[in-house]
């Protein structure tokens, strides 16, 4: 249980939280707009869904004023940064960032969904007030503000009947205009925010995503029209609705029941999101001004596998383990920011990216640097980069703990060349204050050649370990997970050899996947009473199968052995 409250607990209480809240403010604005007087008539109007729009309102206002914190990554880094500021589980919440701005995302679709819903039948009503045969209630309420002196509670003044009417208000009005376009903007973003269109169409997804600005824009100015009324306090103090509404045809004959004078409610949206919008611009300049600070590529290396590797500097840049940076390539597209984690370690005078090459994006990156020519380019020929970050991860986390598992799939395993080249480093020069003392490195690759520039780095660690007759420092499992028949022949031929055929490591290259339930059974029992780390940078399917087991394999027992599971999320 200990351990499920820590890979788990902190995450779900935040959750829970914010939910809560969600459903506090839904609860607390119906009542607003379902009991008081002020509301009265506007109630008799438009019934229940005025409540049933303005509670979900709330909801929206909360949530859009969430909804870009996330996305502040210069902030989080801070935060993350600050140890004064942030314990490991805060920071490990913190790596959450992109989940919790997915979870908001919905709620806001949901809240939109009710509150679009419930003002169509808002509209509807409003529209037919007004063209409603004189006599009763609704029909005294929709002709106030017809004569000079009284102030009018049904916002639609126009005598047209549905579905010309709610399509007059729907384009225009301010509230109808607003409506209609921040809905689309909302529509457009959600569906190309889907993993197989940010895998396959990503620039689809990046300039769409865009339209966040005229989504936040429309939301400020949306009830500026106030169109949503309802009875001023001194009428209120003059007309109690609760008794004048029996007798509405003698409205203004008698003292006690003067006409009603009504008032539109105030934005107040603007209120919610200033703050969060204000941090957001904050954050976009900074990286308007770091995307202007001059880059260096100084050097491009070709490796298999359809991977190129990038290597720059620029002047201040500073970087932890494991972070990552986002690259934009004018030559490729003037707009278009993509993340990368950086392979480099904080001790080399340079830092460097692998890419592997899968879209149009990088194809016209790899293009631009001369990749696809045989002759030797030169360096001024090379494209022009602009460089915004480093930023935190789970994976700086690394040094924290005595024991970790490191667990990479596919080109995902970059996160973890920048771990081992800073734990080579540090090994080659002083390696008595590290704190971590043992490594189980995984990595699981479908093809033979994508272990090819990775493997220069394993040699050189397992050279200087066996020299420091420290070779039970890394333990590391390379897994293939695909291979023909030709190749299977071939591994069988050569298996008794000294060296493994695929990488040229002492340890051999493993078949199939992992038995991870295993795995941690093992380590568990090498690392009795240890906290040890688990990263990953992999798939969802791995990611759900590793905080399982993590959360399995620890024990109740506070002086037991617990698994912390990380992910890499950017």
């Amino acid at each position: 249980m200990g351990n499920w409250v820590e890979n788990e607990g902190l995450s779900i209480f935040v959750v829970l939280v914010w939910l809560g809240l969600n459903v506090f403010l839904f609860w607390w604005y119906y009542l607003v707009y379902d009991v008081p007087a002020k509301f009265f008539y506007t109630r008799v109007l438009l019934g229940r869904a005025l409540a049933l729009a303005r509670a979900p309102a709330a909801c929206l206002n909360f949530n859009c004023m969430l909804i870009l914190l996330p996305v502040c990554r210069n902030l989080l880094s801070f935060l993350r940064g600050s140890s004064a500021c942030c314990s490991t589980r805060i920071r490990r919440q913190l790596d959450r960032n992109l989940t919790f701005h997915k979870m908001v995302a919905w709620m806001i679709a949901l809240h939109t969904a009710i509150h679009t819903i419930a003002h169509l039948f808002n509209v509807e009503w409003s529209v037919q007030a007004r063209v409603e045969e004189k006599g009763t209630l609704a029909a005294v309420l929709s002709g106030l503000g017809d004569k000079p002196g009284e102030s009018y509670v049904n916002f639609f003044r126009q005598t047209i009947g549905n579905p010309v009417g709610g399509l007059y208000v729907a384009f225009t009005y301010l509230a109808g205009i607003t409506g209609v376009v921040i809905t689309l903007a909302l529509i457009l973003i959600i569906t190309s925010s889907t993993k197989t269109i940010r895998r396959s169409y990503f620039e689809v997804f990046w300039y769409t995503h865009h339209l966040f600005v005229i989504f936040f824009i429309g939301l400020v100015i949306h009830g500026a029209g106030r169109i949503v009324r309802g009875q001023t306090a001194e009428s209120l103090a003059e007309h109690n609705p609760e008794i004048c509404h029996k007798n509405f045809s003698h409205w203004g004959k008698t003292k006690a029941c003067p006409i009603p004078q009504f008032a539109g409610n105030p934005p107040m949206t603007w209120k919610w999101v200033v703050g969060p919008m204000f941090l957001y611009l904050c954050e976009r300049l900074v990286r308007f001004w770091r995307s202007q600070q001059k880059v260096v590529i100084t050097k491009v290396v070709i490796h298999p596998f359809k991977t190129i590797e990038l290597q720059m500097m620029k002047k201040g840049f500073k970087m932890e383990v494991g972070q990552y940076i986002f690259v934009k390539c004018p030559a490729v597209s003037k707009l278009e920011w993509h993340p990368f984690t950086l392979t480099s370690a904080p001790e080399e005078d340079y830092f460097s990216i692998h890419v592997r090459i899968v879209g149009d994006w990088t194809e016209g990156l790899f293009n631009a640097c001369g990749c696809d020519k045989q002759e030797f380019q030169e360096a001024w020929k090379l494209p022009k980069i602009a460089v915004d970050g480093p930023f935190g991860t789970a994976s700086e986390d690394v040094f924290s703990y005595e024991t970790v598992m490191l667990v990479g799939a596919g080109i995902g395993v970059t996160p973890f060349a920048s771990v081992l080249k800073s734990v080579w480093y540090k090994y080659c020069h002083d390696a008595t204050n590290l704190k971590l003392k043992k490594i189980y490195f995984y990595w699981l690759c479908r093809d033979t050649h994508a272990f090819e520039w990775f493997a220069d780095l394993l040699q050189s660690l397992e050279a200087q370990m066996q020299e420091r007759n420290n070779a039970e420092f890394l333990s590391y499992n390379i897994y293939l997970t695909g291979w023909d028949e030709t190749q299977a022949t071939h591994f069988v031929v050569h298996h008794e050899e000294e060296k493994d055929v695929i990488t040229g490591l002492k340890q051999k290259t493993l078949y199939g996947r992992p038995n991870w339930e295993n795995e941690f059974k093992t380590i568990a029992g090498k690392h009795p009473g240890s906290r040890i780390g688990v990263f990953l940078c992999g798939p969802e399917g791995l990611a759900d199968t590793l905080n399982k087991q993590s959360i399995s394999n620890s024990e109740a027992d506070p002086r037991g052995v617990h698994f912390i599971f990380n992910k890499e999320n950017f």
